[in-house]
């Protein structure tokens, strides 16, 4: 009988390491949740607000900062991976190419992986690297969650209403993906999404035991 993973997991996080390249990788076992975004969406935000922790994903006002993939740790089975935000990032083409090809490897490539945080800032969502990673993740049958990130910006209608438009847009392509309202600031949606993230987490467990007993 096998318990939920608690919601609280997430406040045991810890920094466990960075990779350049697939190869310097931690050992793809266990579970994961991975978190993308574009630039300047949110996401080192989201990160601290959903550990109850300010500085474990260092957050700028710079888009683009977080180059590398960084892992963290919940126990020596689970952890949560920050990708590297994409976009409008001023660095070279052949480093945006780079991790382009990084991202479409490690979600190709990656048994760990339990699903896919996406986040996106709710004034300007599903912008073209959005649907891409969108349909990287359909194509791998990976499940994605969307963070409608600082929905505090707007007013509650206006968010509302956002989230249905966004909800509506997923029905006709990517049907399969959940979607919900955040804010790290004011934590909206921190129970919601962090419990989501558990759940993905403890599914893990179960295929897991459920391969080792075949």
């Amino acid at each position: 009988m096998h318990q939920a993973t608690p919601p609280n997991l997430l406040r045991q996080a810890c920094f466990l390491t960075s990779a350049n390249a697939l190869s310097q990788l931690p050992p793809d076992h266990g579970a994961e949740v991975a978190f993308a975004g574009r630039s300047n969406a949110g996401k080192s935000s989201a990160l601290n607000a959903l550990s109850a922790q300010k500085g474990l994903a260092r957050t700028s006002k710079t888009p683009g900062r977080t180059q590398l993939i960084n892992f963290f740790a919940l126990n020596e089975q689970q952890r949560l991976v920050d990708l590297p935000g994409y976009g409008y990032a001023k660095v070279p083409e052949a480093v945006k190419r780079h991790w382009q090809q990084v991202l479409a490897d490690y979600l190709r490539t990656r048994k760990s992986l339990r699903g896919l945080i996406l986040l996106m800032d709710i004034r300007h969502p599903l912008k073209d690297f959005d649907r891409q990673m969108l349909d990287w993740c359909a194509h791998q049958q990976m499940p994605v969650h969307i963070l409608l990130t600082k929905a505090d910006k707007l007013g509650r209608g206006a968010a509302g209403n956002t989230l249905q438009q966004v909800r509506k847009a997923l029905g006709e392509t990517h049907p399969n993906t959940s979607v919900q309202l955040f804010s790290s600031p004011s934590r909206l949606g921190v129970d919601e999404a962090r419990a989501l993230i558990s759940e993905w987490l403890h599914t893990g467990d179960v295929q897991q035991d459920s391969e080792a007993t075949e």
